[in-house]
């Protein structure tokens, strides 16, 4: 009696009696592969790819880093595209798990259906729950990056700068609306700023 797992790129086959392993890799990358096969593989690298493009992103936005430290709003801007590098990044990681889960199940299904036995017994190994895992963390990570930004939004250009960029009224008279408006001293109209 042995146990045999199966996955993306490799077969392995455990003897239950003296607990040897062997593995076996598929022939080859450029081998007939069935379609399934090719685009879950397809879908995991992509995301493992794009995924490891937003962290490095995500690391270069971060305060403790020293990278821009004088452009807070240059910062905002790459956690920005590190949370939308992220959050397209979970989706084919999730896409791929889930795929390669449903057909191990859609071809155990089968086999029961029609009574088919071969010795098989099914069972999702723990890189098929880590993959799902990491591509859920990824898309979350990346909607809360994209999402709660907006929480940074007065961190812009326009406002970085030490002195106020608002207008102040001039020294001469300015018509008020109200006709009963309170004349102001001169000190006043110095230090007065358009609220509008």
């Amino acid at each position: 009696v042995s146990t045999k797992c199966r996955g993306l790129w490799w077969e392995c086959v455990t003897n239950a009696f003296d607990g040897i392993r062997t593995c076996d890799e598929y022939d080859s990358i450029l081998a007939e592969h069935s379609l399934k096969l090719v685009a879950t593989r397809a879908l995991m690298i992509t995301a493992d790819i794009l995924a490891a493009f937003g962290f490095i992103t995500l690391l270069l936005g971060l305060d403790c880093v020293k990278f821009l430290p004088d452009e807070p709003y240059i910062k905002v801007r790459i956690c920005f595209v590190a949370g939308t590098t992220l959050l397209i990044a979970g989706a084919p990681g999730i896409i791929g798990s889930v795929w390669y889960a449903v057909d191990v199940y859609v071809e155990r299904s089968s086999l029961v259906l029609h009574n088919i036995f071969l010795g098989n017994q099914y069972k999702f190994g723990w890189s098929c729950w880590l993959g799902m895992a990491g591509s859920l963390g990824c898309f979350l990570a990346g909607a809360i990056l994209t999402c709660c930004l907006y929480l940074f939004k007065d961190v812009g250009p326009e406002r970085n700068y030490p002195y106020s960029t608002r207008k102040a009224y001039s020294t001469t008279a300015v018509s008020m609306p109200w006709s009963h408006a309170t004349p102001r001293t001169q000190t006043a109209k110095m230090y007065a700023i358009d609220t509008r």
